[in-house]
């Protein structure tokens, strides 16, 4: 591959997102804060537009024929789901609200019958809080102990000492596959091994890895993947969690309501099977099926070329923010996705967002819900520039010269 085709392919691309052909205070959009959330294809768009206009209608419950065609565009999103993510078991695939709402699932449904005084819990340095917060709550509840797996200065998992870390007393690893703030993709195969050995079960969050790279959850020999379509070109509030068919059978539900249930009376009730059990209630109906719109554009994609695109425009971002004086990266992992991290000396991350997004340039700023690793490191936040399949070389180009304007305005 080259820069031409790049080029051409990137152009191609753009013209699926309406909302990158606006001017933020006059001048053309650009779009580096991926991380938090993609912008969305006109294919997930229409299809929001679509179910309202055409089929808008409860699903699961009724005969009628709005209601059947619901059903069938929903699950059809399942089914996307589970081959996206390597399972032949639909009963695998629970719909949820996002990251946070599936890792606070396991950590309800899982945990409160798995987890006792004196157990312990571990996570990494690198989490986001939404894997830290749910753990805490469950470890207070339950007198358990958290663990954490430090950082290095490269902002790299420290496993020197992982053999400590795990013992017979861990009942649960949760750990991220890609760091949300750095970028870095994490060995996640070596502590599923190690944890393995001792009897745990493991989590893995892949909110910021599913966007980037192929995930197979029956080679990984997770327990548990968790996701948010938002981040994969689809809806917000729209999120997935993969669990293993006898774990999840194992557990109780975690919200109780219409749906999860096969049966109910005064004297007792029967829970439904999988995957609604854990789906109570009426869910984001018209999110998910949009949600498999974004999947069917996301598989459409050539996956060498978006991960040597991505690359180029990591390796343009690092070589020019390396040349700026007082410039520090943080996450500097040789494996990373491209996110790019950093602060320049003397200057608070947020004037230089301001600055950038006056010239159109839309970075994010701040701990990103990650403030003990940024206590790690002894700093405030960074500014994070995260990059997608839509962006281009040109718009890294301008973003190094609106950053030495900026940095210049600042000092």
């Amino acid at each position: 591959m080259d820069d031409v085709v790049s080029i051409g392919a990137v152009e191609k691309i753009r013209k699926h997102f309406p909302i990158l052909q606006q001017e933020v205070n006059g001048k053309p959009l650009i779009y580096f804060d991926n991380a938090a959330t993609s912008q969305k294809p006109l294919s997930v768009i229409e299809s929001i537009t679509e179910y309202y206009q055409e089929y808008n209608s409860n699903i699961h419950r009724g005969v009628h024929h709005l209601a059947n065609i619901a059903t069938g565009k929903f699950e059809s999103t399942r089914q996307k789901v589970a081959d996206f993510l390597g399972t032949d078991d639909l009963g695998e695939i629970i719909f949820t609200s996002g990251t946070t709402d599936s890792i606070n699932l396991v950590a309800q449904a899982w945990g409160r019958l798995n987890i006792h005084s004196g157990d312990e819990i571990l996570v990494s340095e690198l989490e986001h809080h939404s894997n830290i917060v749910p753990w805490q709550i469950l470890a207070q509840e339950k007198n358990a102990i958290i663990k954490v797996i430090p950082v290095t200065d490269k902002g790299e998992w420290d496993l020197s000492n992982l053999e400590e870390l795990l013992s017979e007393r861990t009942k649960i690893v949760a750990v991220n596959h890609v760091s949300n703030a750095l970028g870095t993709i994490n060995p996640i195969e070596i502590i599923i091994n190690r944890s393995r050995q001792v009897g745990a079960k493991i989590l893995i969050d892949g909110a910021q890895s599913v966007v980037h790279f192929e995930v197979n959850v029956k080679s990984i020999d997770c327990d548990f993947y968790c996701f948010s379509a938002h981040k994969l070109y689809g809806p917000t509030g729209v999120g997935v969690l993969y669990g293993k068919r006898e774990v999840l059978e194992s557990m109780a539900p975690y919200r109780g309501g219409g749906e999860m249930i096969k049966t109910v009376s005064f004297k007792g009730t029967t829970y439904n099977e999988l995957p609604h059990k854990f789906e109570a209630g009426t869910p984001n109906i018209e999110g998910i099926i949009a949600f498999g719109s974004a999947i069917d554009f996301a598989t459409s994609l050539d996956k060498d070329w978006v991960q040597f695109h991505e690359k180029q425009l990591l390796d343009t971002a690092t070589t020019f923010l390396q040349e700026i004086e007082g410039m520090k990266i943080y996450g500097t992992s040789a494996q990373k996705v491209s996110v790019v991290s950093f602060l320049v000396d003397g200057i608070h991350p947020y004037d230089l967002g301001t600055l950038l997004d006056q010239q159109g340039i839309a970075v994010r700023t701040g701990h990103h819900c990650t403030q003990p690793l940024m206590e790690r490191f002894k700093i405030p936040g960074t500014v994070r520039a995260s990059f997608a399949i839509y962006n281009s070389i040109e718009e890294v180009n301008i973003f190094a010269d609106a950053l030495r304007k900026s940095v210049k305005m600042l000092r």
